[in-house]
């Protein structure tokens, strides 16, 4: 365990901003598995249902949990499922 003040603030920190990264990655992963299973069952709103996993990744990258190109290609894989299906 850290001696300094600043370093103790650090560890808080750090602790802090796992556990809410860990909330956000945990969201896009069911959003992500959310809406495949949706392009795959054929839902009539299967739009509307990744069209929300986009906008979902996206805040993720806004809040810095997840890199813009990690974010791109997890788009980029829904939007193929979604364009083959149709």
């Amino acid at each position: 365990m850290a001696n300094i003040k600043s370093s103790k603030k650090d560890i808080q920190r750090s602790e802090r901003n796992r556990v809410r990264n860990l909330k956000y990655k945990t969201l896009v992963k069911t959003v992500v598995k959310k809406s495949l299973s949706a392009v795959e069952a054929g839902v009539e709103n299967r739009a509307e249902i990744v069209r929300e996993a986009l906008r979902t990744i996206d805040k993720t990258v806004t809040k810095g949990v997840l890199h813009k190109k990690a974010a791109a290609r997890r788009k980029s894989r829904i939007a193929r499922a979604l364009n083959a299906a149709a």
